[in-house]
């Protein structure tokens, strides 16, 4: 694995989502670094990602009400633990549950193992609130997936934030997870 600035040169191969991450990026000015990986499948792959991107790759969870009416993008630390209970009472939406595989692809069209903030530039309707854990905004940097699971990025928190947010139309809501057992 080595880092790189921007997008790949040859994108063959490479499926249309991810493309069109790159594309998106690149229409907001917003510069990044890419590394390329297989599929990270345990922590021991997630560490050596993360070294070679200089940042912790940000936790994603997919978050559902029991209803399936409320879907919710969690964004935190991949280190911290996630306690449905602590966030619950923050967003007022009792028995929060992972959201399901179809419900990704139909919302972020994102795969599970890929869960990544750049999939709300593929929600159009504006299903999905952003959710973000103080930490998160305390970094520099953050590293995401650009919708698969096999690249990770290192981009400005501040970029995502003041440029990459807004332009998907979306809005965040700053949450407070201790993550302590």
């Amino acid at each position: 694995m080595i880092l790189q600035n921007g997008r790949p040169e040859d994108v063959s191969g490479r499926l249309p989502r991810e493309i069109r991450t790159y594309d998106f990026l690149d229409s907001l000015n917003i510069s990044y670094q890419r590394t390329d990986h297989e599929r990270a499948d345990n922590m021991e792959a997630c560490n050596e990602i993360d070294a070679v991107l200089g940042v912790v790759i940000c936790k994603n969870l997919f978050l559902c009400n029991r209803q399936k009416t409320k879907f919710y993008l969690l964004m935190m630390p991949g280190d911290k633990k996630f306690k449905t209970k602590e966030l619950s009472s923050q967003i007022n939406s009792a028995r929060l549950s992972f959201a399901g595989p179809d419900s990704m692809l139909e919302y972020l069209d994102i795969e599970p193992g890929a869960v990544s903030i750049m999939g709300l530039m593929n929600d159009k309707d504006k299903n999905v609130q952003l959710l973000i854990d103080e930490d998160v905004l305390k970094d520099e940097y953050l590293g995401c997936h650009p919708c698969v699971c096999t690249s990770s990025l290192k981009i400005r928190t501040s970029d995502v934030i003041e440029k990459f947010i807004p332009a998907t139309g979306h809005t965040y809501m700053t949450v407070h997870l201790v993550g302590e057992d």
